[in-house]
This record gives structure tokens, C-alpha cells and sequence, in this order.
């Protein structure tokens, strides 16, 4: 065996309370309905919660009109969905339940609060992703816009009163780079009550900057399609562990280099089973002496209640 190797574990990592209410709404939904129940788009980005999932009973689909059977039960997922949704279930009489993680539910009354007082809404986010499709879906779309990038800031036609909301999952820095820059074209521009940004993302960013910057690599245990994994390996990069990757279930390690290192970092994703960080410590103490050092920067006690339905 090679030198002793440490492992910094980060802490928080994996699971937020969001992640394991949308899971929790799955499981008990079979339990009192029985199986099928239909789930639409991935619960959480997460292939492994995802099959564990299908094989308890779950049926996942992209869109309402792949249900085959009206009569049973459809969940939609912890990134929310447009209004369109919930009114299309409405239209077919089908039975829903919304495991709409709450922090993002307050992202979709703030949207549309602005739009019940005339106020136009720059929405930070990345296209496509679930949880800005959701977001955007709640007002008409002309009083909505997207921003990604810095540029983007430069090209906004609407004019005051405005005001703007964030997708929860972003990199907390570069987020309030560009509030900056919308601030300053826009000064009266109005700003949520309370950070956007969910306490989950800001938690595991935090500890990935206080640990990164130790290790020779630093490893996220998460999803290729998780924003939350993604931006966690960016903030890693950021700090000065410039050899920070993502790691999803089925990944092969890079042992050869894993090996090499003194110190390696990791953490996983929000929506990441423990037991995947668990897997990966397993197969390198295969081939390295271990030492485990868990860093924990906060404690986190943060839990949501399930819908009425389920109760």
C-alpha cells in the first residue's frame, strides 16, 4: 500500500431537507396508494435515488400526457413546475401531489408578488434547468427575463420598477457579482426579503471553500445534470484546487492519481445518497492507508413538512 492517505470530508454535505422531503413524498405515496404512482421528471437529479425509486414503484415521465392511467397519483418534482402543470392535471382530473421543495416555492411567490404590483422580473439562473422553467412558468412571460452570464446584464430592455429573483442553486460568488452589476444599472431595482439562494447550497459552498485550498485534488459526488454538484466543483476550482472534480455513482476513479496525493477533499451533492461517499472512501481504502477528517462548518437542522394529502 501506498503513504497514508487523509481524506477531508466536508460537512454539510449530500441530502438538504428539500431532497428529503421530495423522496419521503415519493415512498409514502406508494405506501398509501399503492404502486404505480407517477413522478414527473427525475424527483431530485440523482440516478440512483431515481432507481431505487422506480424499483419501489415509481413510474417516471417527462410530461402529463405519458400517464397511462389517469386514476393514480403524479408527483411533481422538488424543482417545481410552471402553473401550466398543476392546470393540465386540473384539466385531465388527474390527482397530484407537489414535492416543490419550499425554498423554491418561495422563489415562485416572489415572482409572482412582482407581477401583482407591476414590477417586470430578472430571473439569475440557467436555462433549461427545471427549477428556472418552474420559476418562469409562474407569471406571463413577457414580464419575466433570464440572466446568466454578466453580458446578459448589459442587454436588459425592461425599464424600472423592477425587481429580481435567483434560481436556490447558484454559485453564491458569482451570483452576487452580477447582483452587483444589476444594482448598479438598475439602482432602485427591488431585492428578495431573504436571499434566494437556499441555506443548503450556501452550506456546502462554505465548506468546499474552507477545505479545497488544503488538498492536492477534491472530489463532489453528485450528478452530471445537478446544478448544485456543478457549481460545488467550481467553487473548489475557484479557491485553488484546480484538480476538482465531479464524480457520479458510476464513475471510475482516477486511482493512479488519487494514489499520488497526501490529502484529497470531498463532498456530494444535495441531492447525493451518503451512501455514495461511503462507496468512494471504500474503493480508495483498497489501495491507500485512509485518514478520515471531517470538517464540519455548521450544523444543519433544517426539516419541511409533507403535504396534508399525506398525512
Amino acid at each position: 500500500m501506498s503513504n497514508e492517505l487523509k481524506i477531508l470530508l466536508a460537512s454539510p454535505r449530500g441530502f438538504c431537507a428539500g431532497v428529503v422531503r421530495a423522496i419521503e413524498i415519493v415512498e409514502k405515496s406508494i405506501k398509501k396508494f399503492g404502486a404505480p404512482v407517477y413522478v414527473r421528471h427525475e424527483i431530485v437529479h440523482n440516478k440512483q435515488v431515481v432507481e431505487n425509486l422506480k424499483k419501489k414503484g415509481a413510474i417516471f415521465i417527462d410530461e402529463l400526457n405519458q400517464i397511462k392511467d389517469c386514476s393514480r397519483p403524479v408527483i411533481f418534482s422538488a424543482h417545481g413546475v410552471p402553473k401550466s402543470v398543476p392546470k393540465e392535471a386540473d384539466s385531465k382530473k388527474i390527482f397530484y401531489i407537489d414535492a416543490t421543495c419550499p425554498l423554491v416555492t418561495k422563489v415562485h411567490k416572489e415572482a409572482e408578488r412582482h407581477y401583482k404590483n407591476n414590477y417586470k422580473t430578472i430571473l439569475i439562473g440557467h436555462k433549461n434547468h427545471p427549477e428556472v422553467i418552474g420559476t418562469m412558468g409562474q407569471i406571463p412571460k413577457e414580464n419575466i427575463a433570464l440572466i446568466e452570464t454578466m453580458e446578459d446584464v448589459k442587454s436588459i430592455k425592461f425599464h424600472e420598477p423592477m425587481a429580481y429573483v435567483t434560481q436556490t442553486t447558484l454559485s453564491v460568488d458569482d451570483t452576487k457579482d452580477m447582483i452587483n452589476l444589476l444594482k448598479k444599472k438598475f439602482p432602485n431595482i427591488k431585492a428578495p426579503i431573504k436571499e434566494d439562494i437556499c441555506y443548503a447550497t450556501t452550506n456546502r459552498q462554505s465548506a468546499v471553500k474552507k477545505i479545497a485550498p488544503l488538498c492536492d485534488m477534491f472530489f463532489v459526488i453528485g450528478s452530471e445534470n445537478s446544478s448544485n454538484s456543478k457549481r460545488l466543483v467550481e467553487v473548489a476550482k475557484k479557491v485553488g484546487c484546480n484538480n476538482s472534480r465531479l464524480v457520479s455513482f458510476d464513475s471510475d476513479l482516477p486511482m493512479n492519481e488519487i494514489i499520488k496525493c497526501n490529502k484529497i477533499g470531498l463532498t456530494s451533492g444535495a441531492s447525493a445518497p451518503e451512501k455514495l461517499v461511503q462507496n468512494f472512501i471504500a474503493k480508495i481504502k483498497i489501495h491507500s492507508k485512509v485518514k478520515i477528517e471531517e470538517i464540519e462548518i455548521v450544523k444543519e437542522n433544517v426539516t419541511f413538512k409533507l403535504p396534508n394529502s399525506l398525512n
